[in-house]
């Protein structure tokens, strides 16, 4: 088993090479949320995605680590303050991108790679104060 990990910025722009010289290589685009309205009464929903392309007939899975929060909660922070927010393996935001524990789900397959997207949502109405929030979390590739 090999484990190729990259970071997954949220709350930035930064865009981050792949790993090269292995069977499976990995490249991210940073989920980035925008500007928070603590007023709006509708969540605030982006996404990002983790592209992975490997060997063929490889068989690999994506995890996301919980960043500095909890899979069931994670937050960015500014500071001392928190927003929280979370990452999703579907359109709709029910099955959390976790490592497979806890209730939440890892993404598998068995092929030469593909682009998946990775759903981000905050709740509405959380009552924070201005400024710009940030988390750092690990994207794993274990084939």
């Amino acid at each position: 088993m090999s484990v190729r990990s990259i970071r997954l910025i949220l709350g930035a722009c930064l865009a981050l090479p792949a790993l090269a010289h292995a069977a499976c290589n990995v490249t991210v685009v940073n989920v980035a949320f925008g500007n928070y309205d603590v007023f709006n009464g509708s969540d605030t929903d982006t996404t990002g995605t983790v592209k992975v392309t490997c060997d063929a007939g490889t068989s690999y899975t994506i995890s996301i680590s919980p960043g500095s929060g909890t899979f069931a909660s994670r937050v960015m922070t500014n500071g001392s303050n928190q927003l929280d927010y979370n990452l999703f393996t579907d359109p709709q935001r029910l099955t959390i991108w976790g490592d497979g524990t806890g209730g939440t789900a890892t993404v598998a397959a068995t092929d030469t790679g593909a682009t998946y997207t990775v759903y981000g949502l905050i709740p509405a109405l959380q009552n924070v104060q201005a400024g710009s929030y940030f988390d750092t979390l690990t994207v794993t590739v274990t084939y």
